[in-house]
């Protein structure tokens, strides 16, 4: 059956490896949830309005559970909620206030000032199955922006074999280029000028690097031959079963180093240019998802809980600082991605999480202070964004 990680035996990046391939098949059964499965429905809600001005500071989430983005007041709660195809999983918002969002089905545009979905963008890649949930489903996943918001990069998930990356021309709200890339691509960030993107592909240890020109400009096409580099810092002897594959990442503003978080202990910082890899030690001890990075360059990556009892700590939120020290904030429960208010100082952070123990809201966490409170936000929230 489809995998999306394995338990491992807890390590320090100072330790020596494990029998982790010994284990590994004796552990799946009890670590796998079952694929595809429909996901538990939201408590029952007021209806919500569909049309308004949005201020900003407003957060958006992608509702997996329940084929919407909701619109989310910081302080209040949900306050809007639109529908925008089947399982949406990422999502980017453009300086016009366009949101990008990567569904099972196609890309669905939003305008977040309205409230109001103005397309939904079909796939060109065939073989992703029918539009359903669960974790393992085909369709979009990792999704972002051009610079200069003429395109947005889509990881399309194919089930069974290597993904793909589709191009859109915003303007034309049409795909105009397909590229190959690693399995199930989790995650899709673009560098400072715009002329790369960085395709995390879960299931194949690796990120695809797509040259696509000065500016990202043009038909968005690449510009040259994508290149593989593989990110590893465990090994890949788990293959599909392993827990121990990159999931997400973020270019560091200083130097357009690539940031990938492995399992509170390991971060691999890849050089995208020459694909070298080194290592620098983290501190959470916990299964790790997703990540962002603040304007002055603070890593926050979320902790999903340790993946085999007693074997690593609880779900969390890592705060890097650039010089690599740590504070580590618990969170309740597991969590899957994260985003940052305009001025640094607040973390919005994602209760939907792709694999059991998700719910349906995000915890706001005080940077500074590490104090969270919880905001029933959406229906198994993945992807996040504040607006402008």
């Amino acid at each position: 059956m489809p995998q999306h990680d394995r338990p491992h035996p807890r390590r320090r990046v100072r330790g020596t490896r494990t029998a982790l391939a010994v284990l590994a098949g004796a552990l799946l059964l009890g670590a796998c949830s079952t694929p595809d499965a429909p996901p538990a429905a939201a408590p029952a809600a007021s209806p919500l309005p569909t049309a308004a001005t949005t201020p900003g500071g407003t957060l958006l989430v992608a509702d997996f559970g329940a084929d919407s983005v909701t619109f989310v007041d910081p302080e209040r709660g949900a306050v809007g909620s639109v529908p925008v195809g089947r399982a949406p999983y990422g999502l980017v918002v453009g300086a016009d206030g366009r949101a990008w969002v990567a569904t099972a089905e196609g890309v669905a545009v939003v305008d977040t000032r309205t409230r109001t979905r103005q397309a939904l963008i079909p796939y060109r890649t065939t073989g992703t199955g029918p539009a359903t949930g669960g974790e393992y489903r085909g369709g979009g996943m990792g999704i972002a922006l051009s610079p200069d918001g003429a395109h947005a990069y889509v990881g399309v998930n194919v089930p069974g074999t290597t993904g793909v990356l589709e191009v859109v021309d915003t303007a034309k709200a049409e795909v105009t280029a397909v590229v190959p890339v690693g399995r199930r691509p989790f995650d899709v960030d673009v560098s400072r000028d715009g002329s790369e993107v960085y395709v995390t592909g879960h299931d194949s240890f690796d990120v695809t690097v797509v040259p696509v020109g000065a500016g990202g400009t043009g038909e968005g096409a690449a510009s040259g031959p994508p290149r593989r580099i593989e990110v590893a810092p465990y090994g890949t002897e788990g293959g599909l079963g392993s827990w121990l594959k990159p999931h997400y990442a973020v270019v560091r503003p200083a130097d357009g180093m690539l940031l990938l978080p492995f399992e509170g202990e390991r971060l691999a910082v890849v050089d995208p240019r020459t694909g070298r890899t080194t290592v620098e030690e983290m501190t959470a001890d916990t299964h790790q998802h997703g990540a962002a990075v603040t304007a002055d360059g603070r890593l926050l990556v979320v902790g999903t809980g340790a993946v085999e009892p007693g074997k690593g700590k609880g779900p969390s939120l890592t705060v890097r600082s650039p010089d690599g020290s740590e504070r580590v904030y618990p969170l309740e429960g597991p969590h899957e991605d994260v985003a940052v208010s305009r001025d640094g100082r607040t973390a919005y952070v994602t209760g939907g999480y792709t694999r059991d123990g998700y719910w349906n809201g995000i915890t706001v966490v005080d940077l500074d202070s590490g104090s969270s409170r919880r905001l029933a936000a959406g229906s198994r929230p993945l992807g996040i964004a504040v607006l402008g």
